[in-house]
């Protein structure tokens, strides 16, 4: 259709991907893992997008990451075959839906993450009762501020409970989120970061010993925000080890912000771009310092910030000469407050675009990510599969 966002052609409020800040992006991380030495499974929830997941598999991701079964249903319908399902599904019943999920792909190569004896032992009761399903490869779940075992001996018993299973369930690594340990004082953060790390490779240590030398472990730690860190420290802990793998799970990494990602990501001195748009009009100026958009709270990210404006756009081609450019003070459900210069001629039927503070938050009001060519025209329309 040769759709431009800015010409309000298409139903606004809509977002869009710039392809070649994605493609940027992509290239910059798996570079840098390469080079690192380890390996990533980028988290789907972000995008959902089963496209954008297939394609970072292609380009060298080792796997991809879920964080439920309603998202490793898709992704395995979608013909992904290695997935890290980085939480704990619960008791019994969530043991069962997981065995069924096992059973209606048997071709995907599944981990899940633990961290207590009550799971492992529904994960174990279920597995039993499906004696041709393959044993169930699990990890220990190391947390800060969120699930996760707190302690070495927390860990080690979790170990001893998943080795008294027969043989259903078995060891493969240990898994962490990081993302809790950020702080608004920095050397708070850099203190917990350090206490889950040291954590995270004693208990490596202990697992290594329990199993011995000639299984491969997985270390996986996931989040885009704190991942350099991460690679420097635990890097040395997998090499000397020689049959493990350090696998990262950033997934927003991909797409980037104009938000948490700017102010919290170093990218190990990567500069990446962000990569998503959010498009909407002027709907009204009722105060010559009030713009009212078509924008609100069911179409944009708060979590982190309002959405930035980024460009104004009129009769399809930016708006020049806008200083100091609109800033976004309130949103409702579905209107956007923007506080202008009592001077500017911002005018009702106007485009904004917008940058987007968290893009998890943000794609999942979207059934569709359309992507942009270099002359910000539609190309690809990528569907997502939320909920």
């Amino acid at each position: 259709m040769g759709w431009h966002p800015a010409e309000a052609l298409m139903p606004l409020p809509v977002l869009t991907m710039d392809e070649a800040a994605y493609t940027f992006n992509r290239d910059a991380m798996m570079n840098y893992v390469r080079h690192a030495g380890v390996d990533i499974a980028p988290h789907a929830k972000t995008p959902m997008s089963p496209d954008l997941a297939r394609d970072l598999v292609d380009k060298g991701a080792w796997a991809s990451t879920v964080a439920d079964l309603r998202q490793a249903a898709v992704m395995a319908r979608a013909g992904l075959r290695r997935l890290i399902l980085a939480n704990e599904t619960g008791g019994h019943a969530g043991a069962g839906r997981l065995q069924g999920f096992a059973a209606a792909y048997p071709n995907t190569e599944l981990y899940i993450f633990v961290d207590s004896v009550a799971g492992v032992d529904a994960l174990a009761e279920a597995w039993r009762a499906a004696p041709a399903l393959p044993p169930l490869a699990v990890l220990l779940d190391i947390g800060s501020g969120r699930s996760g075992t707190r302690t070495i001996q927390q860990a080690e018993g979790l170990a001893d409970a998943v080795q008294a299973c027969g043989g259903r369930l078995y060891l493969a690594g240990i898994g962490a989120y990081e993302g809790n340990t950020i702080q608004p004082d920095a050397s708070v953060t850099e203190c917990t970061l350090d206490e889950l790390i040291t954590r995270i490779a004693g208990i490596f240590t202990r697992l290594r010993l329990r199993l011995g030398s000639k299984p491969e472990l997985i270390l996986t730690v996931g989040g885009s925000l704190l991942f350099e860190r991460i690679v420097d420290r635990l890097v040395p802990v997998v090499r000397a080890d020689g049959q493990a793998r350090l696998v990262l799970r950033s997934g927003a990494i991909f797409f980037y912000d104009h938000g948490i990602c700017q102010r919290f990501l170093h990218g190990g001195g990567t500069a990446f771009v962000p990569a998503l748009r959010l498009w909407a009009e002027v709907l009204s100026r009722p105060e010559p310092w009030l713009v009212i958009c078509g924008l609100g709270m069911r179409d944009a990210s708060f979590d982190q910030g309002f959405p930035v404006v980024l460009q104004l756009h009129r009769g399809g081609r930016p708006l020049p000469g806008t200083v100091p450019m609109p800033a976004v003070t309130k949103l409702n459900d579905q209107h956007c407050f923007l506080e202008v210069s009592k001077i500017s001629d911002i005018a009702v039927g106007d485009i904004v675009e917008f940058g987007v503070t968290h893009a998890c938050t943000t794609i999942d009001r979207y059934k569709v990510i359309y992507g942009l060519d270099n002359k910000g025209r539609v190309r690809h329309a990528f569907p997502t599969f939320f909920g």
